[in-house]
């Protein structure tokens, strides 16, 4: 007999079976081991006085050979019973002969499970128990590799707001790493196509997609079009943001927050409900949510509505992390310091400089640094590392 089962050589449809015939013997067995002496089950003269007219044999009994088969035929040795649900149709009598049979309906790669069908026919042909189980298949603690299963992550990338300074930092490094790059744009049309036709020209590959991912519409047609032009999504990016338009809470309006959450929370929350399940069939992806500094250091007046979608995202980040780590996908954050792009482009030089001082490294975050930490996240390196948030600050926040 084979140590432990190749989960591996199992295939749906397969089928085995035992045949049992129950005894008084087996009946005595049972009640000396669980203790349930239910006269209906070893009292003749009693059962006599029931409608069953005689013995009925306890039903675990029998369904007890389930068991017999699971760990001795299919899967066989080394498989772990986790769950069942049975149906008693029929009484069991004593000196009836029962086939007990499991059949794989599913199969569960990942986690090596496998879906029974499960069910007890008597020597007449009738189904006295039926149901379903789950089976996981366990292996030997030797033949169990140190590393994790290598899965083929697909290289193909969206990136949001890919025509911003960040975005475009980001959508080169990718395509400069090899992957295909959908770089998402709103308004900015030129710049993005702008950007693609570079990094075409540097061999890359990547195309530039118009899109209001804030909405569903819109975030279906920049997956379906990065889908369509590529293949299955492996990796989502999302960095789109709106101005930062720092107001006073006096000044505010609902729909300036409104409008932060929709880009920035939102927009991930749809892109993320679409990809993912490409991903998980897969069994590799990485979705990369850029928040910023805004959300967990000291406040920046009149930043409200950007920080408080950063930190809503941030938050969005590890629950989903949290869900769908089990299918393989990795979900984290990279999380700036102020870096020199168009979106600081309200922030006084002096305060740059001041900030600039303050920080260990004595400068302001650059794209490409960003874009540094992406590419760590989306490589093999990182497949362990999931809700997380990367500070790219140059040390102006540690923890």
């Amino acid at each position: 007999m084979s140590l432990f089962a190749n989960f591996k050589a199992i295939q749906e449809g397969d089928h085995r079976e035992l045949t049992k015939t129950i005894t008084d013997e087996d009946v005595s067995n049972f009640v000396r081991m669980t203790g349930d002496d239910n006269p209906l089950h070893v009292d003749p003269a009693f059962a006599a006085q029931t409608p069953f007219k005689e013995v009925v044999v306890h039903g675990m009994l029998g369904a007890s050979f389930i068991s017999t088969v699971i760990g001795t035929r299919l899967p066989g040795p080394g498989a772990l019973w986790i769950s069942q649900n049975m149906e008693f149709l029929l009484p069991v009598r004593l000196g009836d002969v029962l086939t007990v049979s499991c059949t794989v309906i599913a199969k569960h790669d990942r986690d090596q499970l496998l879906d029974l069908d499960t069910r007890i026919i008597n020597q007449n042909q009738q189904v006295i128990l039926k149901g379903s189980g789950r089976v996981k298949v366990l292996e030997l603690a030797s033949l169990q590799s140190s590393a994790p299963i290598k899965r083929e992550l697909s290289r193909v990338a969206i990136v949001t707001g890919g025509s911003g300074g960040i975005g475009e930092a980001i959508c080169r490094r990718l395509a400069a790493d090899g992957f295909k790059v959908a770089l998402n744009y709103h308004r900015n049309k030129a710049r993005a196509e702008q950007i693609v036709k570079s990094i075409c020209s540097d061999s890359g590959d990547a195309i530039a997609i118009e899109a209001d991912i804030a909405t569903p519409s819109g975030a279906a047609t920049l997956v379906t079009r990065t889908m369509n032009e590529f293949g299955p999504v492996g990796l989502l990016i999302n960095n789109a943001s709106p101005r930062i338009n720092p107001k006073a809470l006096a000044d505010m309006k609902w729909g300036d927050i409104q409008q932060h959450l929709d880009v920035q929370l939102k927009g991930p929350f749809l892109l993320a409900q679409l990809c993912s399940p490409g991903m998980a069939k897969i069994g590799d992806g990485r979705i990369v949510n850029i928040t910023s500094q805004a959300a967990t250091g000291t406040p920046t007046p009149y930043w409200t509505a950007y920080a408080g979608a950063k930190a809503a995202l941030a938050s969005f980040s590890r629950q989903i992390a949290s869900e769908l780590g089990p299918l393989g996908i990795t979900v984290n954050c990279v999380s700036p310091g102020l870096t020199e792009t168009a979106l600081i482009g309200d922030i006084s030089q002096k305060k740059r400089l001041i900030i600039a001082r303050q920080t260990p490294m004595r400068r302001l975050a650059l794209p490409t640094d960003i874009a540094a930490t992406v590419a760590y996240l989306v490589s093999d390196e990182a497949r362990f590392v999931t809700g997380q948030t990367l500070d790219v600050n140059g040390g102006l926040t540690m923890s």
